[in-house]
């Protein structure tokens, strides 16, 4: 069976990290992995696939970044040629970014399955682009890989039939099991974690939303600088962001600085954090697999478990309400005891439930997702 897996953005790298590695050690599978080009960066692209042992991708498409239609575009139209050259027996796609939306769309053109790792996700704000990629990518697959149950309730409420579901848990939290027991920090992030020892916190901002509109993202630092008063902020700080800083002429001086780091540098700074605050999605869980509490710099967020346990506060963009949050966080614990994303087994399940399907076509049975 040849499995073609895109990937193009940062956090896909960790969820593709562990797929990979299960195809690699099953029985009559190959993987072919093409690597659209969207996150190009060293530090957002090659790091990952250096430290996390990630094959070299079988294709790189180079599209690198673009407004959202003409970068979609070109991917649609490159992982349509890539994949009448492999013609795979099916296509994983992961997560909700542009390559995901072009991976599934290209797929469902040339009649190839595809298979939506963390499929059922609704933030139930069409304004954000990632929204619009989930709901595609989850109409157009076979496969919906769901980690938490109240994805599979989404898409149920939307209609989706049972055969198509499956919840095998959140591959993330196979990534945050397996690499944790292994990932050691890099010369800056250990001097960071020797120089603020007494405490500090986490936070990054990345998403257009927050990223391109002036107030939004003057609101959200402003924030941090007070915070930083009370305790040591740490900002790696995402390309984009740092580019929308200087064109708006806005100032980080009590927050510190740090270029992107790698997915090893990241979870030592989680397990050694305070606190995180973030407008990323799989930051947010992150957080909650190393028993941190978390401000999302969001009005909504997908992840609405971690809302109900209280271990995850909707923050907004302005600084009054970051810093009430901020504050209510500080006295409200949470529940850390739940498993929302599964055991830990879910690139396992994937993975055996593919081959099921594989095996049930050879020998003219059917196969459903469940089976």
């Amino acid at each position: 069976m040849k499995i073609l897996s895109i990937v193009g953005a940062r956090p896909q790298f960790v969820k593709a990290a562990v797929l990979s590695r299960r195809l690699r050690h099953a029985r009559g599978v190959q993987e072919v992995l093409v690597h659209t080009g969207q996150h190009y960066d060293d530090n957002m692209s090659r790091v990952f696939f250096e430290e996390l042992k990630i094959p070299e991708p079988s294709v790189n498409l180079g599209i690198g970044s673009g407004s959202h239609g003409a970068q979609t575009g070109r991917m649609l139209e490159a992982l349509e040629r890539t994949m009448i050259a492999h013609r795979p027996d099916c296509v994983l796609v992961y997560g909700d970014t542009n390559s995901t939306l072009a991976g599934a769309l290209a797929a469902a053109k040339l009649r190839i399955p595809v298979g939506h790792v963390e499929a059922g996700l609704r933030s139930f704000n069409m304004e954000m682009p990632e929204e619009i990629n989930r709901i595609v990518a989850d109409r157009v697959s076979r496969w919906l890989f769901c980690p938490t149950e109240k994805a599979v309730e989404n898409l149920r409420t939307e209609g989706t039939a049972e055969s198509r579901l499956s919840r095998p848990g959140d591959v993330m939290y196979d990534a945050a099991l397996f690499y944790s027991a292994i990932a050691k920090p890099g010369r800056l992030v250990q001097g960071l974690l020797t120089e603020l020892k007494g405490g500090f916190c986490v936070a990054t901002v990345h998403r257009a939303k927050n990223t391109d509109n002036v107030e939004r993202l003057r609101g959200i630092v402003t924030a941090l600088e007070e915070i930083a008063t009370d305790i040591p902020v740490v900002v790696p700080l995402h390309p984009r962001t740092r580019a929308r800083l200087e064109a708006f002429g806005i100032r980080c001086s009590r927050v510190q600085v740090i270029e992107p780091v790698s997915y090893f540098d990241m979870i030592c700074l989680m397990r050694a954090c305070k606190a995180v605050l973030t407008d990323s999605g799989g930051l947010q869980k992150e957080a909650f697999f190393f028993g941190r509490p978390c401000v999302t710099l969001r009005e909504e967020t997908e992840w609405t478990e971690l809302v109900s346990l209280g271990v995850n506060i909707l923050g907004g963009s302005q600084k009054e309400t970051i810093c009430a949050a901020w504050h209510r966080l500080r006295h409200a614990p949470g529940d850390f005891n739940a498993r929302p994303y599964g055991n830990g087994t879910a690139g396992e399940e994937i993975v055996s439930l593919l081959v099921n399907w594989w095996e049930a076509g050879r020998t003219g049975r059917t196969s459903t997702c469940g089976a």
